[in-house]
């Protein structure tokens, strides 16, 4: 089994070597094998491929072809006559869909028939998902990769500075009437008014600005395909705008206690940060229960600074 440090390194030398073949910058090829993986991650039919080295999924139907009476076909010649888009990467005369080299082969010669700039690389992803939220995550996690120039994005840092004094407790799930009967979809946490409010993780700014629910908020798209959603805040960071990238811990906005009607609306409700995080599938997203990261998040830091 590989770990995540392996994994990282091994996908670095092969995002190298294929960008350096074909002109296509290395961080594309690491936001589509991200977003594949993230996608792998929800979507248990897609069965992991390559011991999760190239998380890339390509079906057999269309790998050998549609209409191939042998689904497992490796042969090149073959794979061609029945319009399968498998390739041999590597030259071993095998188009393997297990084979990281053909996959990642198969995938850049893909995109090589639309372009290398990121209009055409675009156009490319779109004809090969047929998905515009899958085009907009890949873009995404390119821009992230390009910025901070590693594979690694996976720091977190609590939303809130230890220093400061608030208090949390699990409330996911809990009901909610304002507005409807719905359920909390993640953790309060209570803090002074305008105490700072900080990213958890490298990520990109996806949305800023008023709901009716959630007051001045802002969400935050990571690497993993999490969206991270903080709410009822007092101001934003001025430096910041949709589609900024920001680093775990850095400062976005303050704690207030804005939300629950027109924008402007503040003070129904006791000071506090609204802190959920919502898993993307491909198509939508659902909210799952940011407690347990929050109490991990938390507990590392204060190990860290010891």
């Amino acid at each position: 089994m590989w770990t995540e440090e392996e994994r990282r390194e091994e996908w670095q030398v092969l995002f190298d070597q294929l960008s350096t073949l074909t002109g296509i910058p290395w961080y594309w090829f690491a936001a589509i094998n991200q977003y594949e993986r993230t996608i792998n991650q929800v979507h248990r039919s897609r069965k992991p491929l390559n011991d999760q080295l190239i998380n890339i999924y390509i079906s057999e139907a269309r790998w050998s072809g549609a209409l191939n009476p042998d689904q497992q076909d490796t042969d090149p010649l073959s794979i061609r006559f029945f319009q399968g888009i498998g390739l041999d990467g590597d030259h071993d005369g095998r188009a393997d869909r297990t084979n990281p080299i053909d996959v990642l082969y198969t995938v850049a010669d893909h995109l090589l028939r639309y372009g290398t700039t990121e209009r055409k690389l675009k156009a490319a992803l779109w004809e090969f998902y047929h998905n515009p939220r899958s085009v907009q995550r890949i873009e995404q996690f390119a821009k992230m990769y390009q910025a901070f120039g590693t594979l690694d994005l996976t720091k977190r840092a609590f939303p809130i500075p230890l220093r400061s004094n608030y208090s949390y407790r699990s409330t996911w799930g809990a009901p909610r009437g304002w507005g409807g009967r719905r359920i909390h979809e993640g953790t309060d946490i209570f803090a002074d008014h305008g105490t700072p409010v900080r990213s958890t993780c490298y990520g990109m700014i996806e949305v800023m600005g008023w709901n009716r629910y959630g007051g001045w908020r802002i969400g935050i798209r990571d690497i993993n395909n999490v969206y991270h959603y903080f709410a009822h805040l007092s101001g934003f960071n001025q430096e910041l705008e949709e589609g900024s990238l920001v680093e775990p811990g850095q400062t976005i906005g303050w704690v207030g206690s804005s939300g629950y009607g027109k924008p402007g609306t503040s003070g129904k409700f006791p000071p506090h940060l609204h802190y959920g995080m919502y898993r993307d599938h491909g198509l939508a997203e659902w909210s799952f229960d940011p407690y347990p990261y929050l109490k991990r998040w938390e507990q590392e830091e204060r190990r860290n600074k010891k």
